[in-house]
């Protein structure tokens, strides 16, 4: 059945609803049925679709939703869209289905489905493994350039065609929606243009990111700390899919110990939250959730990619963004990226693209993704796609534009005094010590209450005798950081040199880095409430630690305060206590640098 609509907005303006915690926030009433479209919307009909797709061992089935503006027939073909659900939600969930309705008004067919494991889709989650979720898109791709019909009997011969089979289609979506694009375009070289948004890197850093010793980007070979706030809580939303969304489907059960997740997934969340981490287990649980990830087959992808990526987000921070883009653009893919406001943690500012009310010609990346879709779907060679790198500034309207990626151009110094001072020179000589607490002795967020709304999140704090900081004099001018800061220390802990080569990597010490702006009366502000989790490689040498990129302005008058920190209430710490000491001197100064742009 095909419901006749027009295009309408709707909804709230949290992004998390949009993607992550779909399954457990309130989704929105349906768009209008009928009623005055917005300005230059054109109307389009949708019609529900069931696909059964082989994807890795078996049949799944998958449940769409096709959107076809009108007018778009044999004779005057469309270029598509398709997108997919983040996780927990579904292709109706209040942002999917927008994404459907915005493009088919604006005269794309827009092909939604809910992603294997969701909704009405059958099949075991596979945290977007090109074997089974993108070869599933794959046969969707086929659907799309008339290779294939749908369970029903529908075909689509109204998609713009490169060649026999090869429809022109882009992909645009959000989170597990953003994932899903890699995969599918590693696997399928039809898709002609991608647009993922907050979306990871390698899973592995995701859900337990170890911020020092990266063979490539942010991967590696150390296995680093559990991230178990996060982790659990969308564990819990993919093991409540089968109540959430009652289903007969035996595809969607597992076992009793792993109802919803394949079985590889599934030991993952056993191994993190074990809190033993031997070698061999870990090895084979790098292996498995890099193998699901981007960076492992981001070589096999030539879409031109318009990457965007939230800085408020401490699920999958802006050091991911960075690694997908890097490795694009080294290999000749066609590549740019937008640092915007909001990401899983919140962030919402006015103008931003929000995904339930549909603002694509409203805000600034809806426009760069209409510009993206209409040079490479459209075939607009005029059309003007953007800087390589745009980044959203709260200080001042509009964004700020790069052709490259800012470097490391500011270097300050860690003092025996705890100052960070600018030159050597100024080096106090002195030892610093700190020791964990049993419970975890700083706060940065509850990640959980991205997911459940209600719950209750302090602002961030540090104990006495479980951290260090070092603070800067005031500034004399604003201080603009954009990009990752950078820190080189060196720390002794006697009780951790003893057991660090066991082979469990949870006997390496653990400790916490970030970054504060302090104001002249002493309130502090951890930007974004991100952190850099380390699992320090060997206690006896200097190691480097790259901390989550911010976009963020250090008023004159501010100071900013480099901390480490024993523990963090959102991840798993160290197991027993660890004093540690950190001894420094002129000729053997930590070392802060920081990214910095020239102030606007």
């Amino acid at each position: 059945m095909e419901v006749f609509v027009t295009a309408a907005v709707s909804g709230s303006r949290n992004p998390l609803a949009a993607f992550a915690g779909a399954a457990l926030l309130a989704l929105l009433a349906p768009l209008a049925l009928s009623g005055p479209a917005g300005a230059g919307a054109a109307p389009y009909t949708v019609a529900p679709l069931t696909f059964t797709v082989r994807a890795g061992d078996g049949d799944c089935t998958v449940d769409a939703d096709l959107y076809r503006p009108a007018g778009a027939d044999a004779a005057n073909p469309a270029p598509a869209v398709l997108a997919t659900n983040g996780f927990g939600g579904s292709k109706s969930d209040g942002s999917t289905d927008t994404i459907g309705k915005a493009f088919a008004a604006r005269g794309y067919v827009a092909l939604v489905y809910s992603g294997l494991g969701f909704g009405e889709s059958g099949c075991l989650i596979s945290l977007d493994d090109p074997a089974v979720d993108g070869e599933a898109a794959s046969r969707l791709l086929d659907f799309l350039g008339g290779v294939r019909a749908a369970d029903d009997g529908t075909r689509a011969d109204y998609v713009t065609l490169d060649g026999a089979g090869d429809p022109r289609a882009g992909m645009f979506g959000g989170s597990y929606g953003g994932a899903i694009q890699f995969a599918t375009a590693a696997v399928d070289h039809r898709v002609d243009a991608l647009v993922p948004l907050i979306t990871w890197n390698d899973l592995s850093y995701a859900l337990a990111p170890n911020n020092t010793g990266a063979r490539t980007g942010v991967t590696s070979d150390t296995l680093g700390v559990f991230k178990w706030q996060w982790t659990n809580g969308f564990y819990l939303i993919g093991e409540g899919q089968p109540l959430l969304n009652p289903s007969l489907d035996p595809s969607r059960f597992n076992r009793l110990d792993c109802l919803h997740f394949t079985a590889r997934a599934c030991e993952t969340i056993r191994l993190l939250n074990s809190g033993r981490y031997p070698a061999d287990r870990t090895g084979a649980m790098l292996a498995y959730t890099r193998g699901v990830s981007p960076v492992s087959h981001l070589d096999r992808v030539r879409a031109p990619t318009l990457i965007v990526q939230g800085q408020a987000d401490t699920l999958f921070n802006l050091n991911e963004a960075t690694a997908t883009y890097r490795t694009l653009t080294a290999q000749g893919t066609t590549a740019k990226m937008i640092w915007q406001s909001w990401g899983h943690s919140g962030g919402m500012v006015p103008g931003e693209l929000d995904l339930e009310q549909g603002n694509l010609e409203t805000s600034y990346v809806g426009r760069r993704a209409l510009a993206w879709f209409d040079r490479y779907l459209r075939g607009n060679r005029a059309a003007d796609t953007g800087p390589a790198f745009a980044y959203y500034r709260d200080w001042e309207s509009g964004y700020g534009t790069a052709a490259t990626l800012p470097g490391l151009s500011r270097t300050l110094y860690l003092s025996g005094d705890g100052k960070l001072v600018g030159s050597r020179s100024e080096v106090v000589p002195g030892t610093r010590h700190y020791t964990n607490l049993p419970l975890p002795s700083s706060h940065s967020e509850n990640s959980l209450a991205g997911l459940i709304p209600l719950l209750p999140d302090p602002e961030p704090y540090d104990t006495e005798g479980a951290h260090l900081d070092w603070t800067s004099a005031p500034l004399t001018a604003p201080l603009d950081v954009v990009g990752a800061p950078r820190a080189t220390l060196e720390v002794r802990s006697p009780k951790t040199a003893k057991v660090q080569d066991s082979g469990d990597a949870a006997d390496r010490l653990v400790l916490f880095a970030k970054v504060y702006d302090v104001a002249p009366d002493g309130g502090r502000t951890l930007v974004n409430r991100l952190v850099a989790p380390v699992r320090v490689p060997d206690v006896t040498r200097p190691f480097t630690v790259e901390l989550p990129g911010i976009v963020h302005r250090y008023e004159k008058g501010h100071r900013l305060a480099f901390v480490i920190a024993a523990g963090d209430t959102a991840y798993f710490g160290n197991r027993g206590i660890r004093p540690v000491t950190v001894a420094l001197a002129p000729e053997d100064a930590g070392v802060l640098r920081l990214p910095v742009v020239p102030a606007s």
